[in-house]
Formats: structure tokens, C-alpha cells, sequence
């Protein structure tokens, strides 16, 4: 059994690492946001994101719904349909973004996060699959017709859009300057590091059961679920029950950082593009604004229509793919600002940082060419 996307999944990892840091770096060095700093380098830079994010929050919403609501639709079938389950998710983050303080949020998605971590890896261990097999699949390839799987995949370690906000959430723990930035640098690294273990982990258990129940994730939308009704037969229903109690972990988190932190990101958004200078005061309890909770009601109400196509697994990737193209954008915006007058010099850019960003962004541009390439041949 070799797992042919692994070093897709490790690259992604490494690359989220460099992304965050330097997103969280630029925050801490100047007291200023990546919106601000977007702002300060033209026009089009902000507009761009704008344009994006509406997009973007359309799909992920659908996204984010749908995939929370797998999970519970089986766990507790014939109660509702999916498109129930998943509305009643949408409105769940909507209640928990508008209403609780960073403290809540923070302690909400640890235990979120706690509890799919050990049920992943717990699974994977539990499966025993054939090593060297898997360590086999950490050789670099990329096989033939496997361009967007890949994109999506590598797009959707760790978040995508996300990363541009982890400059708030830092600032939210209390951490406003450059004195923060070593301990930025762990709490980033830790993150995605348990990030790729439980991607690696994803990984091990679904080729390892599905292989061998003869299943694929792209003969059916419902792949995972597939999934849990393997280790049902082979673990018996508690196991089972597990696994989908940790995907639900899985995507309900998932849904609560984008709920939260893609909001303030709006939010920012609109009060930079107010203010004549481009540089608004911070607000000190931003979740509680207009925009912020304008934002929240467009993820959760707007994308329900799409909770009506029976197509879950092709949308998740089709999100994959979406947050792939600001990749690019998040990594040369990052270059241009980490590597001028806008940084302190103590804080600008060093050679391996720049080297990872400017990788980052190649990786994704030569993707999503071969991509356009192939629609055309």
C-alpha cells in the first residue's frame, strides 16, 4: 500500500508553516494587519481579496456544512436529512462566532481539535498498516491525471484563506509586538506539525481500510462514510462511532476558524477600505461589529442552496481547488511586504523564509496552469 498523495501532504504542511509565520510575523513587527498591509502596497491588492472572499465564503460555506453534517447524518440517521443537519451546523458556528469571546472560541476548538487528533491517530495505529509501504509514499510524484486531487489536497492542509488570519487570532491572545514573535514561531510550528500527523494518520486509515474493502473515495460522495461502515465491519460499531465522532471534530473546527477568522478578516476589510488613511483603529472587540456578523450570516444563509446538490465529496474538493488559487496571491503579497522598509529590518525576511514563500507560490501557479492546460488540450 503505497499512499502516492503523502509527500503532497508533508509539502503542504511545510508550506502552511512558512505562510502563517510570516503572516503572524508581519502582525507582531508592525502592529499593523495583513489588510492594512495589502492596502499600503495598491489598490488592486485589497480589491482582490475582496472580490475573493465573497466567492470563496459562498463555497466554503457549503462546504463546511455539508461536511460537518456527513458525520451526524450517520451517526443519527433517519432523524433528519443532510441539508437539515447541515443547516443546523451553519446556524450552530453563526451562534458561537456572534456570541463568544476569543477565551471561548480558543477553548472550544482545543477540545475540537484534541478529540480529532486522538481519534485519527488513534485509528491509524489501531489498522497497523504495512510501514515500509507507507514510507514509500513519502517519495515526491505526481501521477498522471491527479492534478486537482493534489491541489486540493496540498490547498486544503491546515486551511487556505485561514492563514490570513492567524494574525488576529495571535493578536487576541494578548500577543501585539514583535517581542511575541519567537513565541508566534512555536505555537505555529506545534500547530501544523500535529496538523500533518493527523493528515498523514487521514491518510494510513483510508487507504489502509478502504484498499482493502476494495472502496474508493471517488466512487461515492459519501467516501468517509464509507469508511466508518468499513471499520464497523472489521472493529465493530463503537469503533465506528469513534471514527465519526472525530470526523465530526474534524470539519465542525474547521467550519468554527473559518466562522471566526475569516470574519475578522472581513471585517478588517471593510474598515480599512473606510478609513482615509488606511490604517483604522483597532477595534477592541471587532467579533461584535457590523461587518464581522455580516460576513457570518453570508457563510451560513447564502450557501444552504447549495446543501440542496447531492454532490458533498465533489464540493469539498471543488474548495480545495478554490482556496488553492489564494495561495499565490497570500505568498507574493507576503515577499513584498516581509522584504521592505514596511518591516523592521530585525523582522524582514531571511533566506530560508524566502525561500519557502516564493516555493509556495510556485507550487500553486504551476498547478493551477497544468490545470488550465489540461481543460484546454
Amino acid at each position: 500500500m503505497a499512499l502516492e498523495p503523502l509527500p503532497e501532504a508533508v509539502d503542504g504542511c511545510v508550506v502552511k508553516i512558512a505562510l502563517a509565520e510570516a503572516t503572524g510575523r508581519f502582525h507582531l513587527a508592525t502592529g499593523t494587519t495583513i489588510i492594512q498591509g495589502w492596502r499600503s502596497l495598491t489598490r488592486w491588492a485589497t480589491g482582490y481579496f475582496g472580490v475573493y472572499v465573497v466567492v470563496w465564503g459562498f463555497v466554503y460555506g457549503a462546504t463546511a456544512m455539508t461536511a460537518s453534517a456527513l458525520p451526524l447524518a450517520a451517526l443519527f440517521p433517519d432523524v433528519m436529512p443532510l441539508p437539515a443537519w447541515g443547516a443546523l451546523c451553519g446556524v450552530a458556528g453563526l451562534v458561537l462566532a456572534v456570541t463568544s469571546r476569543y477565551a471561548v472560541f480558543e477553548k472550544i476548538m482545543t477540545v475540537l481539535i484534541g478529540v480529532m487528533f486522538l481519534v485519527v491517530v488513534g485509528l491509524a495505529v489501531l489498522v497497523a498498516p504495512d510501514v515500509p509501504a507507507v514510507l514509500a509514499g513519502l517519495v515526491p510524484r505526481l501521477p498522471d491525471g491527479s492534478v486537482v486531487y493534489t491541489l486540493g489536497l496540498v490547498g486544503g492542509v491546515g486551511g487556505t484563506i485561514t492563514m490570513a488570519a492567524y494574525g488576529y487570532w495571535v493578536n487576541a491572545k494578548g500577543w501585539r509586538d514583535a517581542g511575541w514573535v519567537r513565541v508566534m514561531r512555536w505555537d505555529n510550528r506545534i500547530a501544523y506539525v500535529t496538523t500533518g500527523v493527523f493528515v498523514v494518520a487521514m491518510l494510513v486509515v483510508g487507504a489502509e481500510l478502504l484498499n482493502a474493502a476494495s472502496i474508493s473515495l471517488t466512487q461515492g460522495d459519501r467516501g468517509l462514510l464509507d469508511l466508518g461502515e468499513v471499520l464497523e465491519d472489521r472493529f465493530g460499531p463503537v469503533v465506528a462511532t469513534v471514527f465519526l465522532v472525530g470526523f465530526f471534530a474534524a470539519a465542525f473546527s474547521s467550519l468554527l476558524g473559518v466562522w471566526n477568522g475569516v470574519s475578522l478578516l472581513f471585517a478588517d476589510f471593510v474598515a480599512t477600505m473606510r478609513s482615509s488613511t488606511g490604517s483604522p483603529a483597532r477595534a477592541e472587540h471587532p467579533e461584535r461589529s457590523l461587518p464581522f456578523r455580516a460576513f457570518v450570516l453570508w457563510l451560513t444563509f447564502p450557501p444552504m442552496l447549495l446543501l440542496l446538490v447531492d454532490q458533498p465529496f465533489q464540493l469539498v474538493l471543488a474548495y480545495g481547488v478554490l482556496g488553492a488559487l489564494f495561495m499565490p496571491f497570500l505568498a507574493g503579497t507576503l515577499l513584498w511586504l516581509l522584504n521592505t522598509g514596511r518591516v523592521p529590518r530585525e523582522w524582514r525576511n531571511r533566506w530560508l523564509s524566502n525561500v519557502l514563500l516564493v516555493a509556495a507560490g510556485l507550487l500553486f501557479v504551476v498547478l493551477c496552469v497544468e490545470q488550465l492546460r489540461g481543460y484546454l488540450s
